[in-house]
């Protein structure tokens, strides 16, 4: 299991790191830029935050907001798309990657709240 954490942990930081990498090559839309620099390092540091929650209730919500994050991120990859920010290929690129996130986080939640119903 803790494999898997740090999997997931590390999948964060890359996919956080490939978004801000590409956010240096945008230009305008500043708000939406930072927008989804935001949502996509957030993912990350809650999922971080979660390693040292105050109990499995905690642990729960820490991993849920990274994953409100990720559906988050997914809006403004879309705006950026739609609005010709970043290519069809970039697009597609980060989005699967955050859609992994978003399985793995899914997963996740699911098996802590089954744990904690035991």
């Amino acid at each position: 299991m803790e494999t898997n954490k740090n999997e997931l942990r590390e999948l964060t930081i890359s996919f956080a790191l490939e978004v801000s990498d590409l956010c240096d090559n945008i230009k305008g839309c500043h708000s939406y830029v930072e927008q989804i620099i935001r949502s996509s390092s957030s993912i990350g540091a809650n999922l971080f935050e979660a390693k040292y929650a105050q109990s499995r209730a905690d642990f729960i919500h820490k991993l849920e907001i990274s994953l409100k994050e990720c559906s988050e991120t997914e809006y403004w990859l879309v705006l950026l798309h739609r609005k010709n920010k970043i290519s069809t290929e970039q697009f597609n690129k980060l989005n699967s990657t955050r859609g992994t996130i978003q399985r793995k986080l899914i997963a996740s939640i699911t098996t802590a709240k089954n744990n904690a119903e035991k």
